[in-house]
């Protein structure tokens, strides 16, 4: 890598993210938003960003579900929730990109403050509710798609609704993102929805996924649905989603979500009381998340495509994942903390390894 790659590569965790870090974590996100999109207008810096942080080899091209992925390295859902910066994000050299998560109709989510940071234990909490601007609304946003890379739609349920009218709602979802998101993404284990419980629940997802399995073959083409699952689950309920992935033939499993543990934190007892609750992403989690692709793969004798996600903060961490069993791999809260070179330094580790 050249010497002027390395000083760019670094500047961020020098100079950008310690001023980052001096503001509210949701003010500096809409503001990253703003400032990328703006400059991506200048001509030559998508370019620039190309040359910066992509890796183009076809060693790195995965096939899965019928989707070609020209890298195993993507973007969780939660950043681009509502499908405007996914066409700039692609610069940054990410094989896929995961909208969402989308609800049927748009909703503010949980009040504000509702993200913070845990600078020692490289983590962030949030509970943000499913905030977006609704389906409608984020079909028009994909419709400005350039093909640069594969997206992913997560969808979830609008909050404060009967429990009767959930499977609707991913349903409308689901039949509205239909042509726009190259797979989708059963979101029922964040932990900062109402009902999380009834999510769960083996008997309700059978009912779920028969729902919109339905829609899907209805299709001309139809799309892969992938489980998202939280980081929490014992053994006995994660035999319950190899059981669940057979019977009702999901295409693949997203192990982790957020998680609700406190376990191990260098943030103190008064800290943690004071932001509340919600969901815990970043190196925390990492070696739980590790665990639970390890034990699906290793149980379901790799049965399902695994998409590892949570505490990805270094090529090693990715590596770690995917010799647990992970076929792609997902980053966030290293995104934020380690800036965009961590894709790059992934899919460069990948390289090496193979």
């Amino acid at each position: 890598m050249s010497t002027n790659k390395t000083k760019t590569m670094s500047l961020y965790k020098a100079i950008i993210r310690p001023i980052f870090f001096q503001f509210d974590p949701e003010k500096v996100h809409y503001f990253v938003f703003d400032m990328v999109k703006f400059l991506s207008k200048i001509p030559g810096v998508s370019l620039l960003n190309k040359a910066l942080f992509k890796v183009e080899d076809g060693r790195l091209n995965r096939e899965l579900f019928g989707i070609r992925f020209e890298n195993p390295v993507g973007l969780a859902a939660g950043f681009d929730k509502n499908a405007v910066l996914f066409n700039e994000l692609a610069d940054f050299g990410f094989g896929f990109i995961e909208i969402g998560t989308v609800t049927p109709k748009g909703q503010e989510g949980n009040p504000k403050k509702r993200l913070f940071r845990l600078k020692e234990d490289q983590a962030i909490i949030n509970r943000m509710g499913f905030n977006n601007l609704g389906v409608k609304e984020i079909v028009e946003n994909l419709k400005s798609n350039k093909g640069k890379v594969i997206v992913g739609g997560n969808i979830g349920k609008n909050t404060n609704i009967a429990t009767e009218q959930y499977t609707q709602d991913y349903c409308d979802v689901f039949e509205e993102l239909h042509a726009y998101v190259d797979y989708f993404v059963l979101n029922v284990s964040c932990p900062n929805v109402s009902s999380h419980a009834k999510l769960g629940d083996k008997d309700y997802l059978l009912e779920l996924i028969a729902a919109v399995q339905k829609i899907n073959k209805s299709k001309k083409e139809r799309r892969p649905i992938l489980l998202k699952i939280a980081p929490d689950l014992n053994n006995i309920q994660l035999d319950e989603i190899i059981d669940l992935v057979a019977e009702t033939k999901l295409d693949g499993v997203i192990a982790s979500n957020t998680s609700v543990n406190r376990d191990g934190l260098i943030a103190t007892e008064a800290q943690l009381n004071a932001i509340g609750n919600g969901g815990l992403s970043g190196k925390p989690v990492k070696d739980r998340s590790t665990a639970v692709i390890k034990y699906l793969a290793e149980k379901s004798n790799k049965a399902f495509p695994i998409i590892g996600v949570g505490g990805i903060h270094t090529a090693e961490d990715a590596l770690e994942k995917i010799a647990a069993g992970a076929d792609l791999v997902q980053v966030y809260t290293g995104f934020i903390y380690e800036g965009p070179a961590l894709v790059k330094k992934i899919n460069k580790a990948i390289l090496k390894a193979s």
